[in-house]
């Protein structure tokens, strides 16, 4: 049964955090879970995650489909949707909470939303990772009332819309969800209350002061799009 809903994952090499977000998604109470279709765009893992993902199949109605940075991997899913939302979760987040879905999607519908994001904290961080979390979900609370900001850890889309807006653009090098969803009107964007949990492997990874620094730079160049189609070391340091 076609139902209302389709998620898309971009992953590579997520075999330690994919499985943590699949078993978070088969908990969720919505009720056309069984049916939602979860497309796993793979960018050509060799850690066994393609392995991993199938062995939810019998939870939820997996897909593998071919991906590659995470904009090629979230378009190439919502081009093979139907539905009228699509979600799209990094590879490395939980839903802790198992009303999420059903409230977002309900939020969606009742106020013929375009966006919906939640809030977003880490599980194992410290006080830098909190920090800077803490700060992200301030700029999406402040964003909310002027240019829409989310993050591609958790976008529930509108799928008419998101092909209006053009999908992810495939040439950006980072921020690529910044640049979709600033596009969005305010007043059909929400972010519901709630959160998701992530790790804060990207900050091990670049360091916080140069995240700060990356995303107080995507703030400053928020009118050139221009920007983030130049390489700032982004995925080849954070992967």
């Amino acid at each position: 049964m076609q139902g209302e809903l389709t998620i898309v994952i971009p992953c590579k090499n997520e075999v330690k955090m994919l499985p943590k977000l699949l078993a978070s998604l088969s908990r969720q109470d919505y009720d056309g879970m069984a049916q939602t279709r979860v497309l796993v765009a793979d960018a050509g893992s060799t850690d066994g995650t393609v392995e991993v993902a199938l062995t939810f199949r019998d939870r939820l109605a997996i897909e593998v489909i071919p991906g590659g940075l995470p904009s090629v991997g979230r378009n190439a899913g919502a081009r093979l949707a139907t539905t009228r939302f699509v979600l799209f979760l990094d590879a490395d987040v939980e839903l802790p909470e198992p009303t999420l879905l059903r409230r977002a999607l309900w939020t969606m519908r009742r106020r013929e939303l375009h966006l919906v994001t939640t809030n977003i904290a880490c599980r194992h961080g410290g006080f830098f990772d909190d920090a800077l979390y803490a700060g992200n979900n301030f700029m999406q609370y402040v964003g909310s009332f002027m240019k829409p900001f989310a993050t591609g850890m958790f976008m529930l889309f509108e799928r008419r819309v998101f092909w209006e807006l053009g999908g992810f653009n495939e040439q950006a090098l980072f921020a690529e969800d910044y640049l979709l969803s600033k596009g969005v009107a305010a007043k059909r964007f929400r972010i519901i209350k709630g959160k998701i949990f992530t790790t804060n492997r990207r900050f091990k990874k670049l360091g916080h002061g140069r995240m700060v620094w990356m995303f107080f730079q995507t703030m400053m160049h928020s009118w050139d799009d221009d920007y983030f189609l130049r390489d700032r070391g982004y995925w080849g340091e954070a992967g």
